[in-house]
């Protein structure tokens, strides 16, 4: 998800099992199952030697698009597996 000016969201809680926590792994997950399918459309685009231009630019704005998003999956993934543990001290 993005801001209107286009800027990455992020989730910050505390409460991994919360409403909105669940939202978020959920679409993190919807994310992560369109972008295998982009990819499989995509290879199968160019593995078609008579693929003209707009299929191989479809697929290729399709297949940055799914890589943004799952990008921002494993960033947001990454920073919430680096943060504190429940009972860690400072």
């Amino acid at each position: 998800m993005t801001t209107p000016d286009g800027k990455p969201c992020y989730l910050s809680t505390d409460d991994d099992g919360g409403l909105i926590s669940r939202l978020a792994d959920d679409i993190e997950e919807a994310q992560i199952s369109s972008g295998q399918n982009v990819l499989g459309g995509a290879r199968a685009v160019l593995a078609d030697r008579g693929a003209g231009e707009r299929a191989v630019r479809f697929a290729l704005t399709r297949a940055a698009e799914s890589l943004e998003d799952v990008l921002r999956v494993a960033v947001s993934r990454g920073a919430r597996l680096a943060g504190p543990r429940q009972g860690d001290r400072d």
